[in-house]
């Protein structure tokens, strides 16, 4: 896959003339970036909550949001919220913090569990990963070029994509030409759909999967297009695993927490 993106300041849309955040092969000069943490929590709401009284829900929502906005330290560490009510049957939101510690994401985590409303969560699904540099060189000069040094900038889309990935074995064994060359193909795929943006971070040995990739666009019917484009690739042999996906709907926190009912 394409590597990926960070700073977190919300970018604008992007226009249907930008090109994609996908490059080619490379050998980066910059200087070492800060590695950030990432990680994406799921969670479901038990049913019983939504049974509660409105007035007591309304107080669970509010010191749910209140955390949120709390850890949400500019240049220190950023969370997005999305809804998944009608996109997945085992999730109902998702909360997309980066970060520089673990430490800092557990006690952000820890204190969402412990609002009235953590009382009523559990957490199906849980991604975490790491950027790094990537072995790609973004093809231009704006704020993709971040990717490439190993940060991510989420942007200010509609609609993100998440899914957990791995490849197979074989994929390690192949010299790095045989990737480069492979990776081609894959890249101009990617630059067919330049309203999507892609946001790469690794996961090797911190959680179960390789990767997590998560795909921001205001075009939904984009991104299905690009994944089944690459579906076509000689490089697609080399995909393990690429599910659960998660289609999530950007909400301001509050407007996230009143679609739970």
């Amino acid at each position: 896959m394409s590597e990926a993106a960070v700073a977190p300041t919300p970018a604008a849309p992007q226009s249907p003339a930008q090109p994609s955040a996908y490059g080619s092969p490379a050998t980066h000069a910059a200087a070492p970036v800060k590695q950030q943490v990432v990680c994406f929590s799921f969670y479901k709401v038990m049913p019983e909550w939504r049974r509660l009284p409105a007035e007591e829900k309304a107080a669970h929502k509010q010191a749910f949001a209140d955390v949120l906005s709390r850890w949400n330290k500019p240049g220190e560490f950023l969370s997005i919220t999305y809804s998944t009510i009608g996109t997945r049957g085992d999730v109902d939101m998702c909360v997309w913090s980066i970060g520089y510690a673990v430490d800092e994401l557990n006690l952000m985590r820890s204190e969402l569990l412990r609002t009235p409303l953590g009382g009523y969560l559990t957490t199906p699904h849980n991604f975490l990963a790491m950027t790094r540099r990537s072995q790609y060189q973004i093809d231009r000069e704006d704020e993709s070029e971040g990717e490439g040094r190993g940060a991510i900038r989420p942007g200010g889309q509609k609609y993100i994509f998440i899914y957990p990935f791995w490849k197979t074995r074989p994929w390690y064994r192949l010299s790095a030409e045989e990737r480069h060359r492979l990776m081609k193909e894959h890249i101009r795929i990617g630059l067919l759909y330049p309203r999507v943006k892609i946001n790469t971070a690794y996961s090797f040995g911190i959680d179960d999967q390789e990767f997590t990739v998560a795909f921001e666009t205001n075009f939904p019917e984009d991104f299905l297009a690009l994944v089944e484009a690459l579906r076509d690739t000689e490089i697609s042999l080399y995909t393990l695993k690429d599910f659960p996906i998660f289609s999530c709907v950007r909400l301001k926190p509050m407007e996230m927490l009143d679609r739970l009912g």
